[in-house]
């Protein structure tokens, strides 16, 4: 009997090692629409990620709703005006200069809840560490940012929203919690290194400088 077990060869390692450093955070998308079949498989992907006592928490909405989209929007911008006015002098300056949203660009708009109350998983792993449900629906996210990448599309995750005004937009069940705004779609643009580096707000840090 074979053994099914795949073997990852160099050259798999090293598209791998392509795919994980070209995942970026893209902000700027063409208005090209993404094939369903297609979003459908990376949904499908990120749902194999690895979660607490096999939990599963993550839930994906699609919103395509333009009145739910309007309200994103306006949350972003009223949190963003707010990011904006906390910086001064030169960092303020450099602040407005970056593009930090792709909502009006993206194709698809993927909101990403974890359910607070499943009954999945038993609470194993949870006990001292009740996060654990929340992180591994952090994971499920970087499983379908690469598995989007993987399929040329790009994702970019918008951070700067008021979580409970997200609920109020998109009135998902009252357990599942808000962990993310993803926007997806072909990236106007390729660039190796991450926006936030080439425009000079923080720059890369060697491995060894994070390892103790």
């Amino acid at each position: 009997m074979s053994d099914p077990t795949p073997k990852f060869d160099e050259n798999f390692i090293e598209q791998f090692s392509h795919l994980i450093r070209w995942r970026r955070d893209v902000r700027r998308f063409r208005n090209d629409a993404v094939p369903a079949e297609m979003l459908e498989k990376i949904v499908k992907l990120a749902s194999f990620s690895p979660s607490v006592g096999y939990s599963q928490p993550w839930r994906f909405m699609y919103v395509r709703d333009s009145a739910a989209r309007a309200a994103i929007k306006a949350n972003f911008l009223a949190c963003n005006q707010a990011a904006l006015d906390s910086y001064e002098d030169d960092r303020a300056s450099l602040y407005a200069r970056l593009k930090l949203a792709g909502l009006d660009q993206a194709p698809e708009h993927l909101a990403v809840f974890c359910d607070m109350e499943t009954g999945a998983g038993h609470g194993l792993g949870r006990k001292t560490m009740p996060a654990m449900l929340e992180y591994s629906a952090v994971i499920a996210c970087h499983t379908l940012w690469l598995a989007a990448r993987a399929y040329g599309l790009g994702v970019g995750w918008i951070s700067i929203l008021n979580p409970a005004e997200v609920k109020k937009a998109l009135n998902p069940p009252g357990a599942w919690k808000f962990i993310a705004y993803l926007c997806i779609g072909y990236p106007q643009e390729e660039h190796l290194d991450p926006e936030l580096a080439r425009h000079g707000w923080e720059n890369y840090r060697e491995p060894e400088i994070l390892v103790r």
